[in-house]
């Protein structure tokens, strides 16, 4: 009897998703993040994790097995096999893998996406720049179609053909932008690629944010720059990225000083005068109110726990 369509697709979809666990679980024998391919970043862990800070880039994240929740500001975005997360310009965030075991473990893949990239396949696609003034969120989460999630188990069976990575990569990375944009996404990819709207002013804020992140902020002289009133660039600023550009100034700082101690092996007294705070003390409150810890207990518990993990 043959299969009707519908089911065909269902079918289609349940192997794609049973391929992509297995070629990551592949990859990553142990726990840990990787980047097999430029730009193709995979991860997998045997338990749930606490908090882990970072700052995305503009990204396609997929789940093939487990869940995470990503929080920005006061905003949540949980993901799962289901679902996918995309992000279209820089942000700090804090991430907490939520359903990991050592039988099923959490395996997911981040994918950078250019913006000059994205631009490029929009304009092969004919589509044009948005033009209303309307601020978009720089992140979401949407279901994952099915023939998105086919091109990105064909980019991941470049990993065991390497040959074919020169000439398939940048054709299936053009196929996944392709799809994104043609997506429940996609009026959030071509906002955010071609900057339209309020979106180009809080771009250029987010790159001077992340240039001069060690510099006293002056709100005055960044909405003067920008030609934007000061309390038009707090909304729209928030409304794109969930934070305010003091509490994303904040969030770069703190991150920077954690990486500072941890890789270099700074004192915290020394970490926060290289990002920008003239008040240890303040950077001890600020510290512990994100990361939960003050700074050295903080650098003493990573070291600790990285000691711990399994060698590969």
């Amino acid at each position: 009897m043959l299969q009707k369509p519908a089911e065909r697709e269902v079918q289609r979809v349940q192997t794609n998703r049973e391929e992509l666990i297995e070629r990551i679980e592949r990859a990553m024998h142990a726990d840990g993040v990787a980047q097999p391919l430029p730009g193709l970043h995979l991860a997998r862990s045997s338990s749930p994790l606490g908090p882990v800070h970072g700052v995305f880039e503009p990204s396609l994240c997929v789940i093939a097995q487990g869940s995470k929740e990503i929080l920005l500001g006061e905003s949540r975005y949980c993901y799962d096999p289901f679902h996918y997360l995309l992000t279209t310009i820089d942000l700090p965030y804090t991430g907490q893998v939520l359903e990991a075991s050592k039988a099923r473990p959490y395996l997911s893949l981040r994918l950078s996406l250019a913006p000059t990239l994205v631009s490029s396949v929009m304009v092969e696609a004919g589509h044009a720049q948005p033009r209303d003034q309307a601020n978009v969120r720089a992140i979401s989460v949407s279901p994952l179609d099915g023939n998105l999630l086919d091109a990105v188990v064909r980019l991941t069976r470049l990993l065991d053909a390497p040959d074919d990575v020169p000439i398939l990569r940048p054709l299936l990375t053009q196929e996944i932008i392709y799809r994104l944009l043609m997506g429940e996404q996609g009026t959030r990819l071509r906002h955010l690629a071609i900057l339209g709207g309020y979106t180009t002013h809080i771009a250029r804020a987010v790159v001077q944010l992340r240039k001069n992140f060690d510099q006293p902020l002056r709100i005055e002289d960044l909405a003067r720059e920008l030609g934007m009133s000061v309390s038009a660039l707090h909304h729209h600023f928030k409304a794109v990225t969930a934070l305010s550009p003091l509490q994303f100034q904040k969030r770069l700082r703190l991150q920077e000083a954690r990486r500072l101690m941890l890789s270099e092996d700074l004192d915290a007294k020394v970490a926060a005068s290289r990002v920008g705070y003239q008040d240890a003390s303040h950077f001890n409150r600020e510290y512990k109110s994100l990361f939960g810890a003050p700074p050295m207990r903080d650098v003493q518990r990573l070291r600790q726990a990285t000691l711990a993990l399994p060698d590969r």
